[in-house]
C-alpha cells in the first residue's frame, strides 16, 4: 500500500512501442500536471486495439523507466487493467489525445472502484514528424522496402 505524501501523483498509460517524440511530449504534458509520474506500460498480450508492438513488453518498460521525467514505470496487469491503478492511487489519470478510451465508462469504473483520481484527457500536439509509431513504420517500408522488392522478381 501506498502512502500519501502530500505530492501529486499523476498516472500515464501506454504501449510506448517504437518510443517516439510524439510519447516524450504526452509523458512531458503528463509530468507537468503533478509531482510525480508513474506510466504504466501495456502488457503485449493486453494490445488489442492495434498491431501487436514490435519491441518487447520488457524493452518498453526499460525505455520509458530511462526517461527523466518518469519517476517510476510498471508493467500492466495481465488480467485486471484497474488493479495497478488501485495499488498506485494517482491524484490524476492522464490521457493523451489519441488515447481510445471512454472517458466517462472510465470515470465511471474509477467510482465503482473507489479509485478518487481526476481523469485529463491532454490536448493535441502541433504535427511532427515522425511523431506516431504508424508513420515511423509506414517510413521504414517506403524508404526500406520499395514496392518492386514487395512485388518479387521480375519476370
Amino acid at each position: 500500500m501506498t502512502m500519501r505524501t502530500g505530492l501529486i501523483r499523476v498516472l500515464a498509460t501506454g504501449t510506448f512501442d517504437l518510443l517516439h517524440p510524439g510519447h516524450l511530449l504526452y509523458l512531458e504534458q503528463s509530468r507537468a500536471l503533478g509531482d510525480e509520474l508513474v506510466v504504466i506500460v501495456a502488457r503485449d498480450a493486453n494490445v488489442k486495439h492495434k498491431p501487436k508492438p514490435i519491441i518487447s513488453q520488457e524493452q518498453r518498460l526499460l525505455m520509458v523507466s530511462a526517461l527523466k521525467m518518469v519517476d517510476r514505470a510498471i508493467l500492466g496487469s495481465e488480467i485486471d487493467m484497474f488493479q495497478p491503478i488501485e495499488e498506485i492511487k494517482p491524484d490524476i489519470i492522464t490521457l493523451g489525445y489519441d488515447q481510445h478510451f471512454d472517458v466517462v465508462l472510465l470515470k465511471e469504473e474509477l467510482a465503482t472502484r473507489r479509485i478518487d483520481a481526476q481523469v485529463v484527457r491532454l490536448e493535441g500536439h502541433d504535427p511532427c514528424p515522425l511523431c506516431s509509431s504508424r508513420m515511423i513504420i509506414a517510413k521504414v517500408l517506403a524508404e526500406r522496402c520499395p514496392k518492386k522488392d514487395l512485388l518479387g522478381p521480375k519476370d
